[in-house]
């Protein structure tokens, strides 16, 4: 969750919001539009069930993604993104552009480590 304090920055309040690899990568496989739990499961290679359960929750309390409980049988449970998570993807994008441009150059350097 958020942690409760002042920000020096507007980038530092950015990567509390964001804390880490997978509410990125979450955040973006949103980008068009609703997704059932299992869907984005499958869509974010790697990450267990419980980590997934856990980050959705914190992205749900930082105001970035909504959850959406339809009353049926079997339950069903779609997670958009909220006007404040389009806002952070739009953000995001740029970056995201920089990385698809030096793959090839980040993966070398790890590579060389």
């Amino acid at each position: 969750m958020l942690k409760r304090r002042t920000y020096t920055c507007g980038l530092d309040a950015a990567l509390d919001v964001m804390g880490g690899k997978w509410k990125a990568l979450i955040l973006w496989e949103l980008i068009d539009g609703a997704l059932r739990f299992g869907e984005l499961r499958r869509r974010v290679a790697g990450i267990s069930e419980r980590v997934l359960i856990l980050q959705l929750k914190e992205l749900q309390a930082c105001g970035l993604v909504h959850r959406e409980l339809y009353h049926q049988v079997p339950p069903k449970v779609e997670y958009t993104l909220t006007e404040l998570g389009e806002s952070l993807i739009t953000a995001m994008t740029p970056l995201g552009a920089w990385g698809e441009r030096n793959m090839a150059t980040i993966e070398a350097l790890d590579r060389g480590l």
